[in-house]
């Protein structure tokens, strides 16, 4: 069996594909003055077999009025086809070799090749190729060969041949046995160049030791891939038979005439044995090599070696004829002999010649001058020789005659003026005539009409076309059909689509999609972004190819679909340094304390771009909670002793797309025990182009800004009026006078009561200088100081003012003391303000300058 008879169709397709890709364009040769092309067989539908248009030197955009075509005979097969718009000849059905030219040799297509206004005639003929499609295979999976054991070493055993119907090197090549001890293998070329294998005996048979012997023998034709049949070979080893018959000749060859009847003697053959008895009493029959036609076109008589004819015999179909026939004894051990019968057919004139009309110009007009071609006729007789000669002709009484333009062509023209009026239509009796002996002869009538257009634009199947394509297409990817009808026929109704001209976002609509003119398919030819384009519209017009054309046209609407194809980005909080953001966390921090809000922005759409905040990693998940909604940083409970004081969290932002896109920040929260006043890193971020132009986040923080920015200011305005009042009315209640308090508005210290003052205050570095006074040593038991810090102090920490001489023994009052102790009290409780996570520095008020006052014994200021 053929082990590569099992291979597919696109494997014989790659190997046309090999085959062309190879050998290149087919070029034009001419032969007898016609176009010669090769062509592989097994091509699929489509493939380009030549450009007729530019070898003709025919204008290609007229071929479609000009009719140009190929003629055939009536029921014959269209292999090849011409397509009118560019003049290309491609293959119309599939061609096997092996059943277009079954006699083989070379195997030719001829076209005849018709073109109008003015009529011309061309001739091609396009020679099919042969490729490697058909694996060897024998007559039969396994069958026994007898061999005497007395075989002598060298004995050869000739074996059935395998039959490969594919020509040259793709046919059988060689042959190969599977590894034994007892025989070999030799491969004889006869004068053909056709091959045969032998097996030749290597080692002494012994019957009684093994009675058969089994042997693998594998077909290999010389096609690329090679491939290969096999056949199982059953030795049985006999008691030997010491001669073998032997014919006259090793080949025979014999003529016949194609209509010989069935029984007619082919040939008698002759063979010979010396041995007596069975032993010398020969049987003939067809060997393995003879192929089934012949087996179905001849018998041999087994005992008389009588070669008889059995079917019909055609020598236009082959004229030649193998066969292969072997004779064996009928002993025990008996060993066929082979030989060879060549049947040379003889033609005879069997065949009538067969007219066709190619190609008719009716009606025709009846001003047509003198010479117009009517029609072309081609006449085709299979016999060869004169019997194949054909003469044409027409009856002398019609105003037409024959002209011979190529062998067995002819062009029917008219002779005279017609008149319409006088003869509306004409019937011209045609008559060829061959060669032979008896002549043959057909007749054909052809009826001639004396004469006489696009009247229907295309109509699309609707009025419009609504397109929704998603984003992120592949390029050249298939969007939509549009399709349109004609009522018109033939050549009328040919419908070409095109794109009309425009613009889709100042870029030519046609490097957005494009358009099958034949099929009205379209295609992406740019991925589509949901959030640059949602939707843009084209115009396609159908034209049909008549003469003038008319068009219609359709508005095509694109939708584009968003797809899930954008990230959240995090837009805060942003780390200063590093990959990192970091914060810090008061630990008096109680049950829901606000540490921050992660923010983050989405491109997409609708549900793409929900979003939704889970905490993915923390150091303690019991600490620590996001809003899923707002992406709010809150604490579940207070730190205790315990908790560690740098708390590493991982808040994930994911979209609601399909499927869903995630980022991620890692924020490194410090618990400390008081609060610096430095900027979060929740506050300083900046919205990316994309979302601060696709995002109504955008608003909402300006709109933000300007609110905190308004209450800030009106604060400030506000807590000034406050402590301008607050001093007025401390002077005037705690006695505190412009002579003694004299840091208040309004007064100014002499130098002499600088110099006599045991206060001393320092205010810190970069801050605007603070008038510090002391009180003259004859002021009374209790002072009163005030500080005024600059505006800069809000950057300041801790600022402590004692004074510079140590407490008085006079100033004893327990009562005063006590009072101090009780305002002491009350100090040490204010706790200080959360510094390590300020809110946004547009949302929070700051004063720029804070007064302490306090009657005793020290006092102290703190920036809030």
């Amino acid at each position: 069996m053929g082990t590569g008879a099992g291979s597919g169709q696109g494997q014989l397709f790659l190997r046309s594909l090999l085959f062309l890709l190879l050998a290149g364009p087919p070029a034009p040769r001419p032969a007898g003055g016609q176009l010669r092309y090769a062509v592989p067989e097994e091509l699929e539908h489509g493939a380009f077999v030549a450009n007729l248009g530019e070898d003709l030197g025919l204008d290609v955009s007229t071929l479609s009025a000009r009719r140009f075509r190929i003629v055939s005979r009536a029921g014959a097969r269209q292999h090849l086809e011409v397509n009118l718009e560019n003049g290309i000849l491609f293959v119309n059905e599939r061609i096997d070799r092996e059943e277009v030219c079954e006699a083989g040799g070379t195997c030719l297509l001829h076209l005849q090749l018709l073109v109008e206004s003015p009529l011309e005639l061309y001739r091609v003929e396009v020679e099919v190729l042969d490729i490697n499609d058909h694996a060897p295979t024998f007559p039969w999976q396994e069958y026994v060969l007898e061999v005497a054991e007395s075989a002598v070493l060298g004995a050869r055993f000739p074996l059935e041949s395998a039959q490969d119907p594919d020509m040259g090197t793709n046919s059988v090549h060689t042959y190969r046995l599977s590894p034994n001890s007892f025989f070999s293998l030799e491969v004889q070329t006869r004068s053909d160049a056709s091959k045969f294998a032998e097996l030749v005996l290597e080692r002494a048979l012994d019957r009684e030791q093994q009675r058969t012997h089994r042997v693998l023998l594998t077909a290999l034709d010389g096609g690329v891939p090679e491939r290969s049949g096999t056949a199982h070979i059953l030795v049985t080893v006999l008691d030997a038979n010491d001669n073998v018959p032997a014919f006259d000749q090793s080949s025979y060859g014999v003529s016949l005439p194609e209509d010989a009847p069935a029984g007619t003697l082919v040939i008698q053959l002759n063979a010979t044995d010396l041995d007596e008895g069975p032993n010398g009493e020969i049987e003939y029959s067809f060997s393995g090599h003879a192929p089934p036609r012949v087996r179905e076109l001849f018998h041999i008589e087994s005992r008389s070696g009588q070669v008889l004819l059995k079917g019909p015999l055609d020598y236009e179909r082959a004229n030649l004829h193998e066969l292969y026939v072997q004779a064996k004894d009928r002993g025990p051990s008996a060993v066929a002999v082979h030989c060879r019968v060549l049947v040379h057919l003889l033609d005879v004139n069997d065949n009538a010649p067969e007219v066709t009309l190619t190609s008719v110009s009716t009606p025709v007009l009846e001003d047509a001058p003198p010479g117009t071609v009517i029609a072309v006729i081609s006449v085709l007789d299979r016999d060869s020789g004169d019997n194949g000669h054909v003469i044409c002709e027409v009856s002398p009484d019609v105003p037409f005659e024959l002209r011979s333009s190529f062998r067995n062509y002819y062009t029917l023209v008219t002779t005279q003026a017609l008149d319409r009026e006088v003869v509306p239509e004409y019937n011209v009796s045609i008559t060829a005539r061959d060669m032979g002996s008896p002549a043959l002869l057909t007749r054909s009538t052809l009826t001639i009409l004396v004469s006489d257009v696009n009247d229907n634009a295309p109509r699309f199947l609707q009025p419009s076309y609504s397109v929704y394509v998603m984003e992120n297409n592949a390029p050249g990817a298939s969007i939509c059909s549009v399709s349109a009808l004609d009522p018109d026929c033939q050549q009328n109704a040919y419908l070409s689509y095109s794109i009309a001209d425009g613009h889709i976002h100042g870029m030519p609509v046609g490097t957005y999609v494009s358009i099958n003119s034949d099929s009205g398919h379209m295609y992406a030819l740019r991925s589509l972004d949901y959030e640059q384009i949602r939707s843009f519209q084209i115009h396609v017009q159908a034209q049909d190819a008549g003469f003038p054309p008319l068009s219609a046209n359709v508005t095509v609407h694109i939708f584009v679909l968003d797809q899930n194809d954008n990230a959240p980005v995090i837009i805060s909080p942003m780390p200063r340094n590093g990959s990192m953001a970091t914060e810090l966390v008061p630990r008096s921090a109680g049950p829901g304390y606000l540490v921050g809000t992660v923010s983050a922005v989405d491109a997409d759409a609708g549900l793409n771009s929900r979003l939704s905040y889970q905490l993915l990693q923390a150091t303690d998940f019991t600490l620590f909670s996001v809003a899923p909604d707002t992406g709010e940083l809150r604490t579940l409970r207070s730190f205790l002793e315990q908790d560690a004081t740098r708390q590493r969290l991982v808040v994930q932002v994911r979209d609601g797309g399909q499927p869903a896109l995630s980022a991620t920040v890692s924020l490194l929260l410090s618990v400390v025990e008081t609060m610096p006043q430095t900027l979060s890193d929740f506050s300083e971020f900046s919205l990316p182009p994309e979302a601060s132009s696709s995002s109504p986040l955008t608003l909402y923080l300006l709109v933000s800004l300007g609110s905190i920015s308004f209450t800030f200011l009106l604060a400030i305005l506000i807590l000034t009026a406050i402590r301008c009042r607050g001093e007025r009315c401390s002077r005037q209640g705690d006695g505190c006078s412009p002579r003694l308090c004299h840091c208040c508005p309004g007064s100014r210290p002499s130098p002499e009561g600088l110099k006599t003052s045991n206060l001393t205050v320092q205010p810190p570095a970069g801050t605007m200088a603070a008038t510090c006074l002391d009180i003259p040593g004859g002021g009374p038991p209790g002072y009163c100081y005030k500080v005024c810090l600059g505006p800069e102090s809000a950057q300041s920490d801790f600022m402590f003012l004692k004074p510079c001489s140590p407490p008085r023994n006079n100033e004893k009052d327990p009562g005063k003391q006590s009072q101090l102790v009780q305002h002491l009290h009350v100090s040490k409780q204010i706790k200080q303000p959360n510094m390590d996570w300020l809110p946004p520095s547009m949302q929070r008020p700051a004063l720029k300058r804070y007064q302490i006052r306090h009657c005793g014994n020290r006092g102290s200021g703190w920036k809030g």
